[in-house]
């Protein structure tokens, strides 16, 4: 009798998990489905002469460029200097050292030939106190502010109460930016400024592509296998998630790394969290909470076309640290907000994406973690059959194929970045190739992140060890 009870509470367990893989894989899929012709319909780049017209107009909103750095001496450089040269006639660049202890202040006043500013912030935004100011003596638009470490949503506030844009854009000092995108990306507030409050571009995986002036000049995959699963996984977050729910006005996170604000809008909400990890969501899902329970009319949008090339981890000891910190900021972000879940006074964000979010994104690590233990624990103690198991790991690892390998089709279908088939072709296989323990190890590290995140662990910017671009020509 006890035998057969503790097979129907195993069957019962194994059977929700299955079934939950299915409804999460099966909702993304069709995330995925819904983003394939919103990128065919809405994502599309200014014309030519769209782009030329606007470019000669003086009333192009003025953006600033926010750009919080810390220990990036080894790409400060080449990413400045690539966003001065961005094809925008309207905004200014600030970086924003946070007590770096490597020589990033030191390579930032000899490459732009740095003096003092008299620049005093306007914004009232609480931060750690500034050491000192400083501009560029070449004529370019260049603010530099040295201060105490406070961690990068600090960092990130005192840029934003020094900024003169009525648009910023928060780009990680360490990316490139593609000469294009602050047009493309400023699209949305041009066609609705009244409502738009924030917009997020396409961060993608710069590792081995060649940076030439400070501009990404040969894209091609990484000979890193490492950085490749990162870059299909990103294809299917950007590509695939963000862009269904920007379509249906929840999208709960625009990357830390390329996102543009209305100032005014940011400053309102009361600017980034310097308490939490996970600051670009936690503002991102303040927004929708304020602008909701006021019943404000406002759009949060996603496009494809602005382009921000990131360097990722190929070391699995630094992207450990990187993912924790992720599913970390995660659960900080729906936590101070749990308000919202399942509550329809915040309408398809509380309904919809914050209940996604909690079930899938959060705790999702955790029940596919579960899922693993549950299965090999029965076969290893004859409690289910093998016929149950391989539809576990069916449903599991097929579902991942399916999903990462449509997100690279639709990268080839829409935007088509990579010059060769065969860079594509690499992507594909990569596609298929972490769903067998790349994955698995990930979902590992995320359960950590989970873990300490309910445990309400704390922690700052956290190290990166930097390669460097693959630069072919000089920047200066």
């Amino acid at each position: 009798m006890l035998d057969i009870l503790v097979h129907r509470i195993y069957f019962f367990f194994e059977g929700g998990v299955i079934l939950y893989v299915m409804v999460i894989n099966t909702i993304y899929l069709l995330l995925t489905v819904l983003a394939y012709f919103s990128l065919r319909k809405h994502h599309t780049p200014f014309s030519e002469v769209q782009r030329d017209a606007l470019l000669a107009s003086p009333l192009l909103p003025r953006i600033s460029l926010i750009a919080p750095a810390y220990n990036e001496a080894a790409t400060c450089k080449e990413s400045v200097g690539n966003m001065l040269r961005l094809n925008y006639p309207n905004f200014e660049v600030v970086l924003v050292n946070d007590g770096s202890k490597d020589e990033t202040l030191k390579v930032m006043i000899e490459e732009f030939r740095l003096f003092k500013s008299a620049r005093v912030p306007t914004g009232s935004l609480v931060t750690k106190p500034i050491r000192r100011v400083y501009e560029s003596t070449d004529p370019v638009r260049l603010v530099v502010i040295d201060k105490v470490n406070g961690g990068k949503a600090d960092a990130i506030n005192t840029g934003l109460n020094l900024a003169t844009g009525e648009l910023v854009m928060v780009v990680d000092s360490d990316c490139l930016i593609d000469r294009d995108a602050l047009l493309n990306m400023v699209k949305p507030y041009l066609e609705d400024p009244e409502r738009v409050i924030a917009v997020g571009g396409t961060v993608r995986v710069v590792n081995d592509c060649d940076v030439e002036h400070g501009a990404v000049s040969t894209i091609r995959v990484s000979s890193s296998h490492i950085a490749n699963f990162q870059a299909v996984e990103y294809a299917r977050a950007f590509l695939g998630g963000r862009v269904g729910f920007s379509l249906m006005n929840c999208l709960l996170i625009i990357s830390g790394a390329f996102g543009l604000f209305r100032r005014d809008a940011v400053l309102e909400a009361g600017g980034f969290d310097p308490d939490t990890i996970g600051e670009d969501m936690e503002l991102v899902v303040r927004m929708h909470r304020i602008w909701r329970a006021r019943q404000q009319d406002y759009r949060i949008v996603y496009v494809a076309a602005p382009v921000c090339w990131t360097e990722v981890p190929q070391s699995m000891k630094i992207l450990h640290r990187q993912r924790k910190r992720w599913q970390r900021g995660t659960v900080e972000s729906l936590w101070r907000h749990r308000e919202m879940l399942g509550n329809p006074k915040f309408g398809l964000v509380g309904m919809f994406a914050f209940p996604y979010f909690a079930l899938f994104e959060m705790l999702g690590p955790a029940v596919e973690l579960l899922g693993y233990g549950l299965t090999a624990m029965g076969l290893v103690f004859s409690i289910i059959a093998p016929p149950i198991a391989i539809l576990f790991f069916s449903v599991s690892v097929t579902f991942g194929i399916v999903l990462s390998t449509t997100a690279v089709v639709l990268e080839e279908f829409t935007v088509r970045r990579y010059p060769s088939w065969k860079h594509s072709f690499r992507l594909f296989f990569a596609a298929i190739a972490e769903n067998f323990g790349f994955r698995q190890i990930l979902t590992w590290w995320r359960v950590q992140g989970l873990i300490e995140g309910i445990k309400g662990k704390k922690g700052g910017w956290g190290d990166m060890e930097r390669r460097g671009f693959r630069v072919v020509g000089k920047t200066s």
